[in-house]
């Protein structure tokens, strides 16, 4: 089976996946002051969870989309 993103659908999901992972290394960061750094690190991970969801249904669309449309 063959999956073909297109480059912005790409640069969606890696981007969900790249502010997810900011945010969860930021909470072990110690550069940032506590309080700040957990704000910002919780936000940036409900962010990265929260647009999980329409990065997956797109994939999953796309890919059911090549699988109809694969000859064999």
């Amino acid at each position: 089976m063959k999956l073909t993103l297109t480059p912005q659908l790409l640069g969606f999901v890696v981007g969900t996946r790249a502010v997810l992972a900011f945010g969860a290394g930021l909470l072990l960061a110690d550069r940032i002051p506590q309080p700040r750094r957990k704000t910002i690190a919780l936000a940036m991970i409900g962010f990265g969870v929260a647009t999980t969801f329409p990065a997956a249904r797109a994939v999953l669309a796309r890919k059911s989309r090549d699988t109809d449309a694969v000859v064999m």
